[in-house]
């Protein structure tokens, strides 16, 4: 049987520092996801459920999106996917008689790993304006309730629509819609927070969004550049791909300012050499980089290369860039301008190995760059990433085989919630899609993004906020300003299947409507439905849960959503009070000129899921009808939903075939599949980006937040980092053992993590992270590291990457302050 949920906290006062692991996965990797499982799921469950992951005829992994081959191992999942099952299978479940036992404010006294480990949601629940205790609520209540509250607003810019990247394409699709029928663009996700970066660098180098690489790729590159990710941790089953690339001759580069255990050697459980002859060596290199170093690496492979090129001939593949680029001479102009001294000052790395590594890439015969949050969280993200593409353009390493860019998304849907239209700034080709297949007019002025929304909150912009997944308060920067930002919302709706903060940092009123998770059988109109997903490379596949689900009164999110849409956009009752919503009065709609500098805009970052098409359509600025569907049907069988995402969405033609009996199906992908580039020119894109890098002033480090092992995203499955050699606690920073030095400071001192925002008039704000543990640790000097959400107070609202709007969670600026001695 599952054991009973912890009775308390996390006690920092436990934790130990041990040595780090060289080496990943192995035989402990199995214990503790074995030891996991059975303490949520029992020993029966356990089996039944963790057969299933990743299956043809099983459920999708509701943790990374690494894509799966067409031939499926028995156990097709991996340490962290184990955690991430358990936690969602779990048999604790969380009650109208828990939320009656406690008050929002104990609640608010617990921490993330505590509330997670608590259990499913059973029903649906409200928060009354005053009121110290959730109580029960009847799904038809709840729903009337926010649906009277979207009816009450004077403008549908009032409301905001977060997605997490667990969402399913057939809920995504379905609730973007509801959205817009009521309005707005409104429509923050998680993307805005790690990726928005890459999607809007490949967008304008590449005219897509998204990476150009199958799993095949993987395995048939010459050269595989790991940059800013950590796989042993947050992708453990790339491990798998990297090791038959190893065996097939590839070599790898790993470039990151911590050295990782999975990017050491990897003991592969599922093989005899992983499990008996001492596994893998992953990274041939490792080049251990400053903080915001990366764009002055990849200039530095791309001064070497040219410099090569200028020499001796033959370096770069000139034919694929007289046919395919533009932009290459200039390019080459501004990457001859910039001195070597200051790309070993950019990166730590003396010229000696800058160009050894160059020489590297110059020797490949195709080349991959893989990329995680290391890499878009900076403030010049978009550039940084924008110099990776040059580099690969310079030999040729776009649209052929074992080659491309491999941006490495998190949450196992967070690719195709986009695809699906889950997105602020639509472009206009997806927007008449759905105009004509749901015969209304969806808005065209783009709405916020995550930072943006939580701006608008705090400035009394915002009245309802309703989050589909994810738990906000705590995956947001700036812990202190967004939560005071939520709580100035006449209402927030939490769509859950665990309870998190988020389900404790409330508007006047709160909902929080417990789903399905991927797991759980879903039976509706009579028959199991499946949902799909689509995962990092562009592959789409089925997902059917079979577990019983904690309680019989769970709805899917698609039920959810339909029966709100049903509430808002149908006349059921005849009652005119509950007439749907139309645009705001001509007087709130933007002027020509403004909607000119939008489409402006709209042209130079587009969406990550269609090419952008023509300029707005007239008549916008009229009154705006209400999509039409059949939302019971919708609700019944959500094969209907993917006939609909069919019409509108490019590359779902004959949906529904294409995912019978497990297939998994491949998106179009115009790079990859015939060199086309939806690009201004048309053409691949060679950019001149000014070489930035973060400055960091005496005294202070430059830190980035990051996950433990036994943790994904804001979810805490555990107390330790094994990897690493944190156990028992979770409020310690890693720094490099010269910087405690000079600072007075000796590992083992407790400190307060104080972060220095210097705003646009000069002033400097700060933010304090209290009594954190120094560790010593082989971090390149001036950098340091901690674990979020415990430190995402410190990352400044402001503080975010140029184009896309990114918070730089991995560029923060801070001193310790030292407030004890010592432990013993």
């Amino acid at each position: 049987m599952a054991t009973k949920p912890p009775t308390s906290d996390i006690d920092e006062n436990d934790l130990k520092v041990a040595d780090r692991k060289k080496v990943a996965v192995g035989v402990p990797a199995v214990l503790h996801a074995l030891q996991m499982s059975y303490e949520q799921m029992g020993a029966v469950r356990s089996a039944q459920t963790l057969l299933r992951v990743n299956q043809k005829d099983g459920f999708d992994c509701p943790g990374c999106a690494w894509p799966e081959e067409d031939k499926r191992h028995i156990a097709e999942f991996c340490e962290n996917g184990a955690k991430a099952v358990a936690e969602e299978a779990t048999l604790r479940k969380v009650g109208p008689d828990f939320f009656a036992r406690h008050s929002v404010a104990q609640l608010r006294e617990r921490d993330d790993y505590w509330l997670g480990q608590q259990g499913r949601l059973t029903h649906p629940m409200i928060l009354d304006e005053g009121a110290t205790h959730y109580r029960e609520a009847s799904w038809d209540d709840a729903l009337r309730l926010i649906a009277d509250e979207l009816r009450g607003l004077d403008d549908p810019d009032e409301a905001v629509f977060y997605t997490s990247g667990r969402t399913s394409n057939e809920a995504a699709f379905l609730y973007q819609l509801l959205v817009r029928g009521l309005g707005t663009n409104n429509l923050p996700d998680c993307s805005n927070m790690c990726h928005e970066s890459s999607g809007s660098a490949l967008t304008q180098t590449l005219g897509i969004g998204k990476g150009t690489v199958s799993i095949t790729d993987i395995h048939e590159a010459d050269l595989l550049i790991v940059a800013g990710q950590n796989p042993g941790t947050n992708h453990p089953r790339m491990l798998s791909a990297l090791e038959k690339a190893k065996a097939r001759g590839a070599t790898i580069i790993a470039v990151n300012p911590l050295p990782e255990a999975g990017l050491i050697r990897f003991e592969n459980p599922q093989t005899p050499k992983g499990m008996i002859l001492g596994g893998t060596r992953i990274a041939d290199q490792f080049v251990q980089i400053r903080l915001g170093g990366d764009q002055a690496l990849f200039q530095a492979i791309g001064k070497h290369l040219l410099e090569a090129e200028d020499r001796e001939g033959g370096v770069i593949d000139r034919p694929f860039i007289d046919a395919y680029t533009s932009g290459f001479e200039e390019y080459r102009t501004a990457i001859a301008a910039v001195p070597w001294e200051e790309l070993v000052v950019a990166t730590g790395i003396a010229e000696e190995r800058l160009r050894h590594v160059a020489e590297t890439v110059r020797a490949s015969t195709a080349t991959i760059v893989c990329w995680a949050m290391g890499l878009t969280q900076h403030k010049h993200s978009v550039p940084m990433l924008r110099d990776v593409v040059n580099v690969l353009l310079l030999q040729g390493n776009i649209g052929r085989p074992g080659a491309g860019v491999c941006p490495v998304r998190g949450h196992s849907n967070v690719q195709g919630d986009r695809t699906m239209g889950i997105y602020e700034k639509p472009s206009t080709a997806f927007l008449d899609a759905l105009d004509r297949e749901f015969d209304f007019a969806a808005p065209r002025e783009w709405g916020y993004d995550t930072v943006e929304a939580i701006r608008a909150m705090r400035d009394g912009c915002v009245r309802v906020f309703f989050a589909m997944g994810g738990n906000f308060a705590s995956a947001t920067p700036d812990t202190a300003v967004t939560e005071a930002a939520l709580s100035t919302t006449d209402l927030t709706v939490q769509v859950s299947t665990k309870l998190n903060r988020s389900h404790l940092v409330t508007g006047r009123r709160a909902i929080i409507l417990p789903t399905l998770g991927r797991t759980d059988r879903d039976r509706r109109g009579g028959a199991e439905q499946r949902v799909t997903v689509e995962d990092s490379m562009s592959a789409v596949h089925a997902s059917r849960g079979r577990l019983a689900p904690p309680s019989d009164d769970l709805l899917s999110e698609v039920a959810i959503i339909a029966r709100l849409c049903r509430m808002l956009f149908d006349d059921l009752d005849g009652d005119t009070d509950h007439a749907p919503l139309t645009a705001p009065p001509l007087e709130t709609q933007p002027a020509p000129e403004e909607v000119d500098r939008r489409q402006v805009e709209r042209d130079t970052v587009e969406s990550d899921t269609v090419e952008a098409g023509g300029a707005d359509p007239a008549g916008m600025d009229l009154p705006r009808n209400v999509p039409h569907a059949d939302w019971s049907a919708l609700e019944s069988d959500y094969a209907l939903i993917r006939a609909h995402i069919a019409r509108v969405v490019p590359g779902f033609e004959d949906f529904e075939e294409r995912i019978a009996k497990g297939r998994t199906f491949i998106l179009p992908n115009g790079p990859r599949d015939a060199r086309t580039f939806a690009t201004e020119t048309g053409r691949a894109m060679f950019t001149a980006n000014r070489l930035e890098y973060p400055e960091i002033p005496a005294g202070r480090l430059l830190l980035q937040t990051l996950r433990s092992h036994d943790q994904y995203n804001t979810t805490i499955y555990g107390k330790d980092d094994r990897y690493r050699g944190i156990h028992g606690g979770r409020r310690v920073v890693l720094v490099n053992e010269h910087d405690l030095g000079a600072q007075g400071l000796r590992d083992g001192d407790l400190v307060d993590l104080v972060s220095e925002w210097t705003m646009t008039d000069g002033a400097v704000e700060e933010r304090r992270a209290e009594r954190f543990r120094v560790v010593a640790y082989p971090t390149p000097r001036g950098n340091a590291a901690a674990y979020y959400p415990e430190t995402n107070v410190l990352v400044p609202l402001d503080s975010v990457a140029d184009v896309s709007g990114t918070p730089t969670s991995k560029s923060v600026v801070v001193r310790l302050e030292q407030v004890a001695v010592a432990r013993a």
